[in-house]
């Protein structure tokens, strides 16, 4: 079943230039896209390392893009606030790792940024069941996080729709956002069961034309 959103590319900059971040950036604003999404990794929750809240910081000025924000950090409660200040706009969190994740979405409510949970491919959908009152969106991992260019998880296909279900059968109006893999044959896969935030990172920067990757992909 469609989704009641539109559907909204947005654009991994994990996959863009990170000798110049900026430019990246500018590629996404030159697309006539809104959102860009920003990966935070820890080394602990996923093996690998990326950006920290210095560097939304120095992205922010300049820029009239909506700031995704997904934290894939150990504690990320420790950090809400540091990511807040930098400019994020909404910020998801992992329901895997051990801390208060309710509390936390309630604590980024408040300072006024829109929040939401994330499950990787292998966590069941339950998992993020009792949290989705508090969600704008909920984003679902169709590659174990960590690294770009994977290829897209199928099996995940089903979790889409579960959350889809829910979010009618609740009468809820989170988004429902898909990350990894995603390209000209996986995204309409997703849209199909429900998603509408398409998070693209090597297929957007690679296109080698990305006004027809957005006009396939968001159609």
């Amino acid at each position: 079943m469609p989704s009641p959103h539109q559907t909204i590319i947005a654009p991994s900059i994990l996959a863009g230039d990170h000798g110049n971040l900026r430019s990246s950036l500018q590629i996404i604003e030159g697309a006539k896209l809104e959102w860009v999404h920003l990966d935070i990794m820890d080394g602990h929750f996923v093996p690998n390392l990326s950006f920290g809240p210095q560097s939304v910081k120095a992205l922010r000025p300049g820029s009239d893009l909506f700031f995704d924000v997904h934290l894939m950090l150990d504690n990320p409660h420790r950090y809400i606030d540091a990511f807040v200040d930098a400019g994020a706009a909404q910020i998801t969190i992992h329901v895997e790792p051990d801390y208060p994740v309710e509390a936390t979405l309630r604590h980024i409510k408040e300072k006024g940024c829109r929040c939401g949970i994330v499950l990787n491919p292998d966590t069941p959908a339950d998992a993020g069941e009792p949290f989705l009152p508090l969600c704008d969106i909920v984003l679902l991992m169709t590659v174990q996080p960590g690294f770009g260019g994977q290829s897209f998880r199928h099996d995940v296909l089903p979790k889409i729709k579960q959350f889809d279900q829910w979010r009618k059968e609740l009468t809820l109006n989170y988004r429902l956002e898909v990350d990894g893999g995603v390209d000209l044959e996986t995204a309409p896969l997703c849209t199909a069961q429900g998603a509408d935030t398409l998070v693209a990172g090597t297929a957007f920067f690679k296109a080698e034309d990305q006004a027809a990757f957005i006009e396939t992909v968001a159609s």
